[in-house]
């Protein structure tokens, strides 16, 4: 499955762009462009943990928007084992990420997107509930655009980022079957992403796919790279001169490489989990309101130590 979106990926980064002037009856040009400008920049950017569960990554947004700032709550759930030496998954861990975030134009075509999370993080074991708390790492992004069609149906974007150390990195907590039961990973990691867009009428699908580099911390401990990609469809369902709604559905997916310590491989850390998701977008006047539900459709996280449940979104932003 990952090989073909990939391969849908690639199609629309290279097909060749054609101006066409199609107007519809029910074509709003100035409420679409809107909620899809931002749905591009936002759609380059994941907050990436950096592990193999609990990577922090919250999808790929589509913002009503274009410049903003605002707060997101993120939640995921894991089940893990909490005894090797058993099959069973039975140790629930829940992953909580408060954010505050925005979007800035610098020039006509380069935006600056950054987020600073608070991480509340817990996990369910025999010995009893295990709880951690704290600022994760903040992460930092120029968005470009590459090419935009005449008729702005077509757009493809490019970003570069960085990820700013600043949650605490647990050594301990690498001994635990799932080394992402932390607040940072303690290093400063890298970011490459693309987006492909196509809008017409009250359709918009929004292709994406980004690539985290990831470095040795302190503690000379590496999570594993990250390949993240999504494919999403939306439709306008309802707007007037004030306000619109929309909804979304799609498929969105994350490959892990291994971790490493004193670069020695480290195993069970490598994976992959291929989400589908849904959810709503709705504005009114400057303020955005949207939330995203993710199911599993595939996991092989730590060679089946760990499975993905679910996760959900939900942000409040104010256009600037």
């Amino acid at each position: 499955m990952k090989y073909f979106i990939l391969f849908i990926i690639c199609f629309f980064t290279f097909i060749p762009v054609k101006s066409k002037n199609l107007t519809d009856s029910l074509y709003v040009p100035r409420y679409e462009s809107r909620a899809i400008t931002t749905s591009r920049s936002q759609a380059l950017f994941c907050d990436a943990c950096g592990c193999a569960a609990g990577n922090g990554s919250s999808g790929f947004e589509s913002l009503l928007n274009p410049q903003f700032i605002g707060i997101k709550y993120f939640a995921q759930h894991y089940k893990a084992k909490e005894n090797l030496f058993v099959d069973d998954l039975t140790q629930d861990q829940y992953f909580n990420t408060v954010q505050l975030w925005g979007k800035i134009p610098v020039t006509k075509k380069l935006s600056i997107y950054g987020s600073i999370p608070f991480q509340f993080h817990s996990k369910k074991t025999f010995q009893g509930n295990i709880s951690i708390s704290g600022i994760g790492d903040a992460s930092l992004m120029g968005i470009y655009e590459i090419l935009k069609s005449k008729d702005s149906f077509h757009q493809i974007n490019g970003g570069l980022g960085v990820k700013i150390p600043l949650g605490k990195f647990d050594e301990k907590g690498i001994t635990g079957v799932n080394p992402s039961f932390q607040l940072g990973t303690g290093s400063w990691d890298y970011q490459l992403a693309m987006s492909y867009k196509f809008q017409k009428d009250r359709f918009a699908l929004l292709i994406n796919t980004d690539y985290t580099f990831k470095t040795e911390n302190k503690k000379h401990y590496q999570f594993g790279n990250q390949w993240n990609y999504s494919a999403t469809g939306f439709y306008r369902l309802w707007n007037n001169t004030n306000s619109i709604f929309s909804g979304k559905i799609g498929l969105q997916g994350e490959v892990f490489d291994w971790n490493r310590q004193f670069s020695e491989v480290m195993p069970k850390t490598a994976g992959s989990a291929l989400y589908g998701k849904a959810g709503f977008e709705v504005s009114f006047r400057k303020f955005s309101l949207g939330t995203e539900l993710m199911l599993p459709a595939n996991t092989n996280l730590a060679s089946g130590d760990i499975e993905a449940k679910s996760r959900f979104s939900l942000f409040l932003n104010f256009g600037l």
